[in-house]
């Protein structure tokens, strides 16, 4: 064999143990694996971050379903941990909600009758969890909400007659711990005291000590090193109420920690998303840049329903919490985080007779801007938090007949607008990772969910129930779900067919939670192939929608 033969022969196999190396280093980054408990069984807490994470390639395992908090029934908690402790070695990473664990959910940690000590048993078995030392450990909890009000059993049920009264309560005890209060203020304080049913406070009260004493303990593994990071979320609050005081209390008391490591964040829901986010940076070394771009008016200075903060204290932090840095130009920018606020800072929900089909002459400006960003290839990902719960009906339709809503990376409008945001910041930053077919399936769920039904289906929905005196079906739908359901899909399947993203799309629905407030889109599929049909609303039924004629 000459001399030229056995060069070749070399060149071959070294070429292919390269190749191997190589495909070995690629494979292990497609299927680095990450353990996943969620809060709860709702779409947007469980299956949607799965389905983010694994349209950008990741392994995501999580517990069976039916070990999950539902709306009426707690976690399991014992096989959630046995299910924890015989999987927390295997992964890369592994991000957890200590709600679940501790308390068995979201709402059973505002309606739980557990002591102190059961919490504090908890926290002992997270501290004592065997990990591999590789792998990489997030978690989050809550600070219990402070809502004006609430109904369908998601609190105790004393505070569907109470809540008003707690909530004021709770404003006026801020603003004592602030030394802010006007002395008639502090005499009304005393007056609640008094007249307010004293059980029903102590409950509430008690409660919310656990909730603080259980948040301060997690704060301190954190600072031992037993998480790699943690954040705390501020369930539906205001400037002025409990929550806003513990945040402030537990921030004081680990000033310290770097937000590195440590943040309390407004929002919950979106924090499972954004650490699986954190992770993926983290075990890739990237800090992706991202820049906020707000329409015109008070934009970073809106104070958002559900909130304590104004989004330009807000967003930089959730842009931190997915590991990312904030930066002050498009061009220098991996990701442009489109915000589409209420131009005088006033935020109310979709469903408000306000949310119309016509878009205002500064978001047709905004959008002509953002239009020639995407023609441009850049990388934008739109948070839609002129209103909560819900797509804004005039910005998305303007986006639409413009034809550049397929151009997103990302649509979100869904719920708080912290939670919209934090969802946005979290899929620009993984938007590079993803096909564009499945980007496009994901912003096809969210704009059937957020835009078509909660501002659109939800509202008519609603309007009928409260016309008809039945509105106690909108928190528990029971024997008329089947009659909302069909009302829900023939309004959302009418505005579908209007838009080209939406165009040919099939998918069912059904009320995880037995309630008005969300849906699960499921069985979506698209069919390519099918014309575009051009829909009119029916009169009476929905705005006059207007129809992009190509």
């Amino acid at each position: 064999m000459n001399r030229l033969h056995l060069f070749q022969r070399f060149i071959t196999v070294f070429s292919f143990i390269l190749c191997l190396l190589f495909g070995t280093t690629v494979q292990a980054k497609e299927k680095a694996a990450f353990l996943f408990i969620p809060m709860d069984n709702r779409p947007v807490c469980y299956s949607y971050p799965v389905k983010v994470m694994e349209a950008a390639g990741y392994k995501i395992y999580t517990p069976p379903e039916k070990l999950l908090a539902t709306r009426t029934t707690p976690a399991d908690t014992e096989k959630l941990w046995k299910w924890l402790e015989s999987r927390a070695e295997k992964v890369e990473a592994a991000v957890i909600s200590t709600d679940a664990l501790i308390y068995g959910g979201l709402v059973a940690s505002r309606t739980h009758s557990l002591s102190l000590s059961e919490l504090e048993a908890r926290v002992r078995r997270l501290q004592n969890l065997r990990m591999d030392k590789d792998t990489r450990f997030y978690g989050f909890s809550t600070l219990m909400r402070t809502p004006r009000e609430s109904y369908g059993n998601v609190e105790p049920a004393y505070y569907s007659n109470v809540g008003p009264a707690i909530y004021r309560y709770s404003q006026l005890s801020d603003k004592s711990d602030l030394h802010a209060e006007t002395l008639l203020e502090d005499f009304e304080v005393g007056a609640f005291e008094r007249n307010m049913a004293k059980a029903h406070l102590k409950d509430w009260l008690d409660r919310r000590n656990k909730n603080m004493e259980i948040n301060h303990q997690l704060a301190m593994l954190t600072r031992v090193g037993r998480f790699d990071y943690f954040a705390i979320g501020k369930d539906d609050n205001a400037p002025l109420s409990h929550t806003h005081m513990e945040a402030r209390k537990i921030s004081l008391n680990n000033a310290y920690l770097s937000d590195e490591s440590f943040q309390i964040l407004p929002g919950v829901d979106q924090l499972a998303l954004l650490l699986l986010t954190r992770a993926a940076n983290d075990l890739s070394n990237r800090s992706p840049k991202v820049f906020p771009m707000y329409v015109e008016g008070v934009g970073p200075r809106t104070i958002p329903q559900y909130s304590d903060l104004p989004l330009g204290k807000s967003v930089p932090e959730q842009i931190i919490a997915a590991g990312g840095k904030i930066v002050y130009s498009p061009d220098q920018a991996d990701v442009v985080l489109a915000i589409n606020t209420p131009a005088d800072g006033t935020m109310y929900d979709s469903t408000s007779l306000s949310n119309q089909y016509y878009a205002s002459p500064a978001n047709k400006r905004y959008i002509v801007n953002l239009g020639k960003m995407l023609e441009r290839g850049v990388n934008i990902s739109l948070a839609d938090v002129a209103f909560s719960n819900g797509g804004d009906n005039g910005f998305m339709n303007e986006m639409s007949l413009r034809g550049f809503t397929d151009k997103l990376s990302a649509y979100n409008g869904w719920n708080t607008a912290d939670n919209t945001v934090g969802f946005a910041i979290a899929q620009g930053m993984l938007a590079p990772q993803i096909d564009k077919d499945k980007q496009l399936m994901l912003m096809r769920e969210r704009i059937l969910d957020d835009w078509y039904y909660q501002s659109n289906a939800r509202r008519i929905i609603t309007d009928e129930l409260e016309k008809n005196k039945k509105t106690a079906y909108k928190y528990t739908l029971n024997e008329m779900m089947p009659k909302i359901k069909k009302q829900a899909l023939d309004i959302i399947s009418r505005l579908a067919v209007n838009y080209d993203i939406t165009a040919g799309t099939k998918f069912d629905i059904v009320f995880p939670w037995n309630r008005l407030f969300e849906v699960d889109i499921i069985k979506m599929q698209q069919d390519k192939s099918k014309l575009r049909y051009r829909s009119r609303s029916a009169k009476g039924m929905l705005p006059d929608v207007p129809v992009y004629s190509k």
